[in-house]
């Protein structure tokens, strides 16, 4: 299948996987990639001496089109940007900021950058300072989210620029991803189903945790923080959402107390397992999500449905 994306990138198939911190390692980033797709490395707060020991292990893994997920928040970016620059990586995508003042040099290096947005003024700002394209993520999405629907936000946002658009949140299958052309996008990036994929490092535990959730198996914490962020429920949420609760209700909000809760949680949800303390992020289409397969398994699942759910609407034309 081409499209912009895939041209513009050099991939086979429009299907980006998502920078999932903790699980987007080099073994998972390089089977995505090596299947067609376009890994990508999260780095999260790394500094840059983990972040090159991951860009190496992707090298070594793979020689087709990866990303590197710059967030930047990280208190180590500096260094990270400088890193990349020179490392030969290609493309990169950002979270958790506006890379205004380092996209003249990712430009001079080569590099396109991609960045992650959640709002038709972030996606129009984007273009204006240069991205390459950008991944529009709904708020059904795990992890960190914004405040509107894919099928709400991405019209608006084709409308608005003229880069490429990558379309991410409920994107669980090969239907969703023709509904995401059908809007405009060029490409769709993927997270809560290469979780569970054969290649993908997340303990066992945090798998079957999205394997056996149902469609209202996931709820939304941070909300008063600013920073809403979409989990499957357990005995972490019920903790957090009650605490919430209390907060809100107050004239100053101990986030602080908020802050605690949720310290470490993710780590301990995809590196120890740990189900009922762990911030198990997940995205709404977890309940479409019933078996583990290889990356591999996962992109052809998507295209052959997708080409199907595209012949089924040209038949009702």
């Amino acid at each position: 299948m081409k499209t912009t994306i895939t041209e513009l990138l050099k991939i086979e198939y429009p299907i980006f996987q998502g920078a999932m911190a903790w699980v987007a390692d080099a073994d998972l980033a390089s089977a995505v990639s090596n299947a067609g797709g376009l890994g990508v490395i999260g780095t999260g707060h790394d500094n840059v001496e983990i972040v090159r020991s991951k860009v190496e292990a992707m090298f070594s893994k793979t020689n087709k089109p990866f990303a590197v997920n710059v967030m930047l928040l990280n208190p180590h970016v500096e260094e990270v940007v400088d890193y990349l620059i020179e490392s030969g990586v290609k493309i990169i995508t950002t979270g958790a900021g506006n890379p205004a003042k380092y996209m003249a040099r990712f430009q001079e290096a080569g590099i396109a950058v991609i960045p992650v947005v959640a709002s038709v003024a972030l996606a129009k700002r984007m273009e204006r300072i240069g991205a390459t394209a950008i991944v529009v993520e709904g708020m059904e999405a795990g992890g960190h989210i914004g405040k509107l629907t894919t099928m709400a936000l991405v019209p608006q946002v084709v409308d608005a620029v003229s880069i490429p658009v990558v379309v991410a949140g409920g994107i669980g299958d090969g239907r969703a991803m023709a509904a995401a052309f059908m809007l405009g996008a060029q490409g769709v990036q993927v997270g809560t189903r290469f979780v569970v994929a054969n290649e993908s490092n997340a303990h066992d535990n945090f798998k079957k945790a999205i394997l056996k959730a149902s469609d209202i198996d996931t709820v939304v914490t941070g909300q008063i923080t600013g920073h809403p962020v979409r989990v499957l429920r357990n005995a972490l949420t019920t903790e957090y959402l009650q605490a919430e609760k209390e907060e809100t209700s107050k004239e100053q909000p101990d986030f602080e107390r908020l802050n605690a809760i949720g310290k470490g949680a993710l780590r301990r949800a995809v590196v120890e397992g740990d189900v009922r303390t762990g911030s198990l992020m997940a995205g709404q289409i977890a309940g479409l999500i019933s078996k583990e397969q290889s990356c591999e398994e996962i992109i052809q699942d998507y295209m052959t449905e997708c080409r199907l759910a595209i012949e089924r609407a040209k038949r009702l034309l």
